[in-house]
This record gives C-alpha cells, structure tokens and sequence, in this order.
C-alpha cells in the first residue's frame, strides 16, 4: 500500500514538473516584449559587393519597434562624411516598423569599405549600428585584352582578341 502511494505521488509531481517545463518553452520565432521602446533590425549588415568610384550605393534598413512605448531616433552617426543617413522622424509605436536610408557617396573611395551608421535612440537596448560594406573600384579602369594566335595557315592568320568578355575575331590576308 505505501508502495503504491509514493508511485502515485511520484507520478503526480512528475506530471506537474513536465507542464511547467511545457509551459515555460516559447517557439523560437516568439518575440519578447520588452519594457519600453526596443529597435530590431531586419539586417544589421548590407553588402553591396563591387560598385565602380563615383557611384552611390543607397539602401534601407527596416526596423520594428518590439517593445512596449514609442520608439525615437534622435541622431544616426556616421564614420565618414561619405556616408549620408535618412531617417523615420516620427516617434514608432510598438509593433510599427520605420526606416534607416543610407546613402554611401564612393567618389574618392577605393578598395574594401565598411561605412557604420551609429543609431542613437531612446531603445532600452540603447545605440544600435548597422554597416554598409563592399569593394569600390576605379571607374575608369583601362580594360586589359589579351590576344591570342588561333590559328596560322597558308595565305591567313586568324587573330581572337578578349576584352572584358567581348569576343572579336579578326582575319588577315598576307599577300
């Protein structure tokens, strides 16, 4: 008999540890709500790959509001004059989403950039940064070509020459 009653009991506060643990997992796309305002990113990073000098590279990082009072960015700072942010004024309400533009100006910029936006707001998060990043190259690069003899016969020389994946045949007669 007293077997049984300690089975019982075992089973009972097992069942009960078991709802509590179930209770306590939330799905891994749940989103806590966090006392007052919170900036989440859709993306922290954008790669623009390659761009040529003097090209602006624009793009928009989106942005919700997950926490629980309105949301304000007071000021985006940059790491270079270069770089030139836009932003959502108005104050974001939770659950509302906003929008940082990034203007990135590659003139006099050569090689791998990483330009950072540094976004001031009342998040309880505090300063976010988000980044442009990619390689600028010279815009007016000489275009390298190679030449390469196809073929030689009597009376014709078959010439193909390869400028930046245009492939052009030439013929020439001797005489």
């Amino acid at each position: 008999m007293k077997k049984a009653l300690v089975l019982a009991l075992s089973l009972a506060c097992a069942g009960f540890a078991a709802q509590a643990q179930t209770a306590a997992v939330k799905p891994a796309n749940a989103q806590t709500k966090v006392a007052g305002p919170q900036i989440q990113f859709d993306e922290m990073k954008y790669d623009f790959g390659t761009a040529k000098q003097g090209d602006v590279v624009k793009h928009v990082f989106k942005f919700k509001n997950i926490g629980t009072q309105p949301l304000v960015i007071s000021n985006i700072g940059v790491s270079c004059g270069c770089t030139t942010p836009e932003w959502t004024k108005d104050p974001i309400m939770p659950g509302k989403t906003g929008s940082i533009t990034a203007n990135f100006n590659t003139a006099g910029k050569m090689g791998i950039q990483n330009k950072v936006l540094t976004v001031e707001s009342n998040s309880a998060g505090g300063n976010a940064m988000v980044s442009v990043v990619g390689e600028v190259k010279e815009a007016n690069a000489t275009p390298t070509m190679t030449v390469e003899k196809v073929e030689s016969t009597v009376g014709a020389d078959k010439v193909k020459v390869k400028a930046d994946d245009t492939k052009l045949k030439a013929k020439a007669k001797k005489s």
